[in-house]
């Protein structure tokens, strides 16, 4: 992207629905995180083809994939490329475009901004410079496999990627194992077997989904125990595809005993010192922390 693009501001813009082609209302100045279909182009939204086809600017983190949804339908927006590559280089106009009082519209490959992709820094700096950044809400993949797992919905933590390394993957599913929600993963297919086997033995034989290509022709939503899904993909390794991984919250614990809690705040504290202590025995047994520190002082003494 070079000044020259930044500042040349296009004629109005259009988008087209089958053979009904509309005239895009102007833009006030802000930066649009534009949500685009994770599969399904049917899914794009009015608001989303008004916003892409009005920008003075479209920004996209790959241009080729843009260009796909932009053809369908029928809006010429010469879409520039923004990733985490460039993001150096290109974020700083793009910010100075939007402060010459331009619209800004930014797209990933698919879903919504900010899910797993660069556009966060974008964002932060356009704030820090006191300009407007607007939601175009849409299709979001962590979303439709939560939906559509059957897990409970009520609460959910995403937590994108899970490290490549098995180490470091088991570290990761450690620190998120307690959270009281659903959790969610995004997975590539070479790593799934691994994965499931790793969040069996780190997590527990939790129900868990797995969903794969959505909205997509071969959409598939495989539900059953994390034991079942494993062994199901140690056989089948050869899938292909974007995989949305849903496990389970941990069931609730039930409080041990009296002498049975002081056994374990008795073994924690020869091996930590008591706050650590209280804070371990608080996740072990779902009991509140500070009865816990108060029972290991009376222990203590």
């Amino acid at each position: 992207m070079t000044d020259e693009d930044v500042n040349a501001r296009p004629a109005r813009g259009s988008y087209r629905i089958r053979t009904l082609e509309v005239e895009a209302r102007p833009l006030e100045p802000a930066l649009y995180l534009v949500a685009t279909p994770i599969g399904n182009l049917g899914d794009i939204t009015l608001r989303a083809l008004e916003t892409l086809a009005a920008a003075d600017v479209l920004a996209a983190e790959d241009t080729r994939v843009t260009r796909v949804l932009l053809d369908r339908f029928a809006i010429t927006a010469r879409p520039y490329a923004y990733h985490e590559y460039n993001a150096d280089e290109v974020g700083p106009k793009l910010v100075a475009a939007l402060a010459q009082g331009k619209s800004v519209a930014l797209v990933s490959d698919a879903g919504t901004p900010l899910v797993s992709d660069p556009g966060y820094r974008l964002v932060k700096e356009v704030l820090a410079a006191g300009l407007k950044v607007i939601p175009i809400p849409g299709p979001s993949s962590v979303v439709t496999a939560l939906s559509a797992s059957g897990l409970p919905n009520e609460s959910f933590f995403f937590a994108g990627f899970l490290p490549q390394k098995e180490k470091a993957r088991r570290d990761r599913l450690g620190e998120v194992g307690e959270v009281p929600g659903t959790l969610v993963f995004f997975e590539s297919p070479h790593r799934l077997p691994s994965s499931l086997d790793d969040m069996l033995v780190v997590l527990g034989d939790r129900q868990a989904a797995v969903c794969r290509e959505l909205t997509k022709t071969f959409e598939e939503f495989r539900r059953g125990t994390l034991s079942e899904l494993a062994a199901h993909y140690a056989e089948n390794d050869n899938v292909k595809g974007e995989i949305v991984i849903c496990v389970a919250p941990p069931s609730p614990k039930q409080a041990p005993a009296g002498q049975d809690l002081d056994a374990i705040l008795l073994s924690l504290m020869s091996e930590m010192p008591t706050a650590r202590a209280a804070s371990e025995a608080a996740r072990q047994t779902g009991l509140p922390r500070k009865d816990l520190y108060q029972r290991l002082l009376e222990l203590k003494a």
